[in-house]
This record gives structure tokens, sequence and C-alpha cells, in this order.
């Protein structure tokens, strides 16, 4: 019997998509679902004999195993509960997008451990799960509705070319599958990049979407340092704390990307574009650093989310990037680790210059050296 194929750039109600491809996989039945790469078989993770039908259909080996799409990044340390913090940090960086992680599934108490059996042999046989988060709406709709997650491998039998239409799905699989979602061409066209994790180094499986050099860069700790415009205490603990990592990792400042680490600042009210405060670049010069370049920008989300470590000038500024982002709240500090505020030096003396930065450079010290034991 052919699938049924509904276009949901036409309907009239993508609820209602959502519902009933959530009851096909509810009741067993694969589906095929658009995601930003190729078109995926779909079973519910829950449903033991949707997956074995799957691996039928796939017409692939029981022992090779296939991706568990997720809901989000933040959902992937319920499935896996020690995650590598370089885990961690690419789960935040690339979900919702074109990567799958392959990462250890050695903990019991994880929600892997409550999937039938024969599912976690269909998802983890070797000791690791590839875990995806698609960037598709409709994809994404369809797990936030469905209990628990989804088995997902691409929508056509082994050896043939990975699907990017609905039309390509129909004309592979046919009858084998239930429920297509026709979402038009894939945005990439071809298969996601597998990387898989180890505690704190990765290596390419598969080089689909995302090359290899943009996931290093990715995969490089970030600090984001905070104050309010960006242009005097921000701007001078990024510069110390970038030579003093440089230092210590034995490298020149502009090596530092290249070792995995990167420094920013930001500003809660900057004026994007904005130069130093004259003092400060006097203050870093004394210092042998040059701070002419900066140019003032606001805090992002982007920034953020991306960031491993934000250290703020104040609690003012502590509270205030952490009630606009909860979700960076566990990688929130003061830059002073004794819990005080560094003061704002702007229309003060020179001095008043050189004090704050003495301030700072105790605090960067003391978070380099904490980070430099994660490198």
């Amino acid at each position: 019997m052919p699938p049924t194929v509904i276009d949901i750039r036409s309907a009239e109600d993508s609820r209602d998509v959502v519902h009933r491809a959530v009851q096909a996989l509810a009741e067993g039945q694969l589906i095929a679902i658009p995601t930003e790469t190729v078109y995926g078989l779909a079973a519910s993770a829950c449903r033991a004999d949707a997956v074995e039908r799957l691996h039928e259909v796939k017409g692939r080996q029981k022992g090779q195993p296939m991706a568990l799409a997720i809901k989000s990044a933040e959902e992937a340390a319920d499935f896996v509960p020690v995650l590598s913090p370089l885990a961690r940090r690419l789960a935040r960086r690339c979900w919702p997008g074109p990567i799958t992680l392959v990462v250890e599934n050695a903990h019991h108490d994880g929600l892997i451990a409550q999937l039938p059996a024969e599912v976690r042999q269909a998802v983890a046989p070797n000791g690791t799960v590839g875990l995806r988060v698609p960037a598709n709406a409709m994809a994404q709709d369809v797990l936030r509705m469905l209990t628990g997650p989804i088995v997902l491998t691409s929508a056509n039998r082994s050896g043939q070319p990975e699907a990017v239409t609905a039309q390509e799905v129909v004309q592979y699989l046919d009858g084998d599958v239930a429920l297509v979602l026709d979402d038009g061409p894939c945005r990439y066209g071809q298969a996601s990049s597998v990387v898989r994790v180890h505690a704190n180094s990765f290596e390419m499986l598969r080089e689909g979407v995302v090359a290899e050099a943009t996931i290093r860069r990715l995969a490089g700790v970030l600090v984001v340092i905070v104050c309010t415009g960006n242009t005097c205490r921000s701007p001078m603990a990024e510069i110390l704390m970038r030579d003093c990592l440089a230092k210590t990792l034995g490298c020149r400042l502009e090596e530092l990307e290249g070792r995995g680490v990167s420094v920013v600042s930001a500003g809660i009210a900057a004026a994007p574009g904005c130069p130093p405060a004259t003092e400060a670049v006097h203050v870093m010069r004394e210092q042998g650093l040059d701070l002419s370049r900066h140019e003032a920008q606001p805090v992002t989300e982007q920034l953020v989310r991306h960031a491993d470590l934000v250290l703020a000038m104040t609690n003012s500024h502590l509270r205030s990037v952490v009630d606009r982002w909860p979700e960076v709240a566990d990688r929130a500090r003061l830059i002073m680790p004794n819990g005080n505020d560094v003061a704002d030096p702007i229309g003060q003396t020179i001095g008043a210059y050189r004090h704050c930065a003495t301030e700072i450079l105790g605090g960067v010290k003391y978070h380099t050296e904490a980070l430099c034991k994660e490198l």
C-alpha cells in the first residue's frame, strides 16, 4: 500500500499534521520526516517492534547503530547523564543542526536504560550512542509532542542515495513507510556530520554538512567577560586573560584559538563599535598589551549560549545576564573570586584605572589557572 504523503507547506493546520505523525509513531508505524540534511525514516524509540521493522526496511545489519533524535541539547543529559565538557559544548553550539554526536553510554541512570532492550541494541550496541537534534520545525514539533525520542536513519535502503525530497522517499521505500511529511527539498541535501566525542577530543566519523575545521573551531573553549559599556573594565580583562592564557600555554596571543581557547568581552549596555577608554589603552600599554583596536559590542544570546564561562565585573552584571539567560547560571561567575565588585573607573584618574587593572588581573589569574586544568 502506498504511503500517505502530506505536503506540510500547504497544510491548513500544521498541528493536525503533527498529531497524525505522532499517532502513527505511537502505533508503531514508520514515517518519513524532513530534516535540514536529508529525509529521515523514523520509528518511536519506545516501540521495539517498530525499531525492528525499521531495521528490516533499511536493510541494515544488526550491530550497526542508528541515531537517536531528541528534543534539545538540554535533553541530552537526561539520556547520557555523564557528558564530557566537550560533548556539552558541541551540543550547545551545534544543536539544533546537522551534527550527530556519538558519545559514551556507560551510565545506567540515563533514559536510554529505560528503552526496550531491542531498542538499546539498535542505538547503542557498542557502548556509545549517536544523538541528533534536527533543525527542522516539523521534526522538532513531532519530537516535542511524542512521548520519548525517535530512532532515526536516512529514508532509503542501504546502498541507495539519500532521499532529499519526499518524492525520492516514496520511490525508495514505496509501501514500507506509512506516512511521508513533504517539506520540499532538504536545505542542505547531504548527510549530517558524525562526530565521535571522547573525554576532551573528537574524531570525524563522517564529514557531512559541517567540515572538520568548523567542528574544531566550535570545540574550543570560549570565555565571555561582561561589564556595562565594554570600553574599559571588560576589555582590560579580556586582553589580560588572553595574555595569562598564552603565557600559561606557552604560545603567542594570536595562537590561542589554535590551542582551543578564545576570550571575548561585551557590555550589558554597550554601543557597538565604540573605542576603548583612552586611560584603559594607556594602562594596558604599560603592561606591553595593545588595546587600541578594541571595539565595543553588546552581550548577545549567541555569545552567552556559546560561552563555557561568563565572567561578570559586578553582582549587578551577573544578575542581569542570568536573569535574561537562566540557562547560563551554572557557567556564570564573578571575575573576583572573593565575590567583590570591580568598580567602574570611567571618568576617574589614570591611577584609578591602574588600580582597576590590578584588581582584574588577580581575578584573571584565578580563572586562568582553573581553566587551564580543563584544557
